[in-house]
């Protein structure tokens, strides 16, 4: 069994590349990044949209091996090969890249295609949220009526119905999802956090309903967005740096950091 994902989730993928590739394959599977970029008539950017997206899996390249495959195929065939009908890359050695982490991965992931099916974000923070206290979703919702918990995860939705005397937050990690209820006066006390919060830490009471509906009652709202910015660090490649490399006078990133880095966790579906 397998969930695959269609061209459409990768990030400016056009439809006509997407074609090519489905009618191209219907001679057969493709046998390497070449071969697809010959028989599909591939440009250089669709290839690398690909690599980014991770899609090369069928063709026995991790994401990383195939960033570098895609880079080094030639973007024009010369013309001997071109009649010869084969690909002209010769034998070339391997870079031997090391394999990317498995929280840079997901980063990556939500990064070209906004979801991963590989694991999700908070659970590679646990470790730190678990030696502060911080219980996950499933725990949470399974501790008894009145006790106090905290509780991290993604925010999903914010909503704030009717006249507006509560507002609910749902929240999310690698264990479920946990429903926050924050009554409308905390909400004025703590408008930052709650409104700006894309990773929420949550502390307050559950509350069980007869009915058997679980809500943590919050007390106290703490951003933990910054927690984020552990995540996809590229550890496995460091080059030494020469003294011409070093920087004396570096330049700042511009407001808001690389456009793809907002991606690392969708937006939450907000409701006023």
């Amino acid at each position: 069994m397998a969930l695959r994902l269609g061209f459409s989730r990768i990030d400016g993928f056009r439809e006509v590349w997407a074609e090519a590739i489905m009618a191209a394959r219907q001679a057969g599977p493709f046998a390497s990044v070449e071969d697809l970029a010959f028989r599909a008539q591939l440009p250089p950017p669709a290839l690398r949209k690909l690599a980014d997206a991770d899609a090369f899996g069928s063709l026995a390249y991790n994401r990383r091996d195939a960033v570098w495959e895609v880079r080094r195929t030639p973007p024009d065939q010369l013309p001997l090969f071109a009649v010869a009908g084969v690909p002209e890359l010769g034998e070339e050695a391997d870079a031997a890249l090391p394999a990317m982490p498995p929280d840079e991965e997901v980063v990556a992931d939500y990064q070209t295609i906004r979801l991963s099916l590989k694991g999700h974000p908070v659970q590679f923070l646990r470790a730190s949220l678990t030696r502060e206290g911080v219980l996950c979703c499933a725990e949470a919702n399974a501790v008894p009526d009145g006790r106090k918990v905290k509780v991290a995860g993604v925010v999903l939705i914010r909503q704030r119905p009717g006249k507006g005397n509560a507002v609910f937050i749902t929240i999310e990690d690698e264990s479920g999802i946990t429903n926050v209820l924050l009554w409308a006066r905390e909400m004025e006390k703590q408008r930052r956090a709650v409104m700006a919060a894309r990773l929420m830490l949550v502390e307050g009471e559950i509350q069980r309903s007869k009915e058997g509906v679980v809500h943590l009652m919050a007390s106290r709202i703490i951003d933990r967005t910054a927690m984020l910015d552990r995540l996809g660090a590229d550890r496995s490649v460091r080059a030494p740096l020469a003294h011409g490399d070093e920087v004396t006078r570096p330049q700042l990133p511009r407001a808001g950091g690389h456009p793809r880095n907002a991606r690392i966790l969708t937006k939450s579906r907000d409701f006023h």
